[in-house]
């Protein structure tokens, strides 16, 4: 089954990564339509039916406010904003207008990943019984879990979305620069330094299958069998 997503949003680059990364991740089963004005994000959230709406707030000539309370009157659509706005008083308009999450820029892919598969898990009851299996490491993306050697291990986000990366990738180098943006999003002010200091504590949390990730200098890093 495809779902249909509609991202609106005025920024070409942003709309270009969002919609490389969830059609990568979800391996075809998301399919994303994009809208660069509030004008286009209204012909077609009104013209065609997606199964969720990406919505940013300050587009050009409608804004996404705008957008939202008239999808409302005709559509329940699961809609998230994706916003530069980070005051309260901007969420709880958008909370007010119908709209079901909220995420503010910079933003981890991962976590608009996460939010917008809940969502379409209570709108469309979709279900999968997916276990990503490596080695020991045993990993279950929609019920967020990790067991190694079959028992569970408590991640941070962070690392459950450091780890599902390397399974998504087995065997194969995942560069720094490629971790950085997949999890703290592309404009995130910070260096690479930053995905050490996370592979070490997922190192440490996974104990006796810390081993599996290896490190490839000058490169990144892999997760292997065993």
């Amino acid at each position: 089954m495809v779902f249909k997503l509609l991202l609106v949003e005025d920024d070409a680059e942003m709309r270009e990564i969002i919609t490389d990364y969830f059609i990568e991740k979800s391996s075809g089963a998301f399919a994303v339509s994009s809208a660069e004005t509030g004008n286009e994000g209204c012909q077609k959230s009104f013209d065609n039916e997606y199964d969720l709406v990406l919505l940013d707030v300050m587009l050009p000539e409608v804004d996404g406010f705008t957008i939202c309370r008239e999808l409302r009157k005709i559509s329940d659509v699961p809609i998230i904003f994706i916003t530069a706005r980070h005051n309260e008083e901007d969420r709880l308009h958008g909370y007010q207008l119908g709209c079901d999450d909220y995420v503010t820029k910079p933003f981890s892919l991962a976590e608009l990943y996460a939010k917008v598969t809940a969502l379409l898990k209570r709108a469309k009851g979709m279900i999968r019984n997916e276990i990503m299996t490596a080695g020991s490491i045993k990993l279950d993306p929609y019920r967020y879990t990790v067991f190694v050697n079959d028992e569970e291990v408590i991640l941070a986000p962070i690392e459950f979305a450091v780890l599902k990366i390397l399974m998504d990738n087995l065997g194969q180098v995942v560069s720094r620069d490629s971790l950085l943006v997949r999890v703290w999003g592309y404009d995130f002010d910070g260096n690479d330094r930053v995905v050490d200091n996370h592979i070490k504590k997922l190192r440490k949390a996974l104990g006796s299958a810390s081993s599996q990730i290896k490190t490839v200098f000058k490169r990144g890093y892999k997760l292997e069998e065993e």
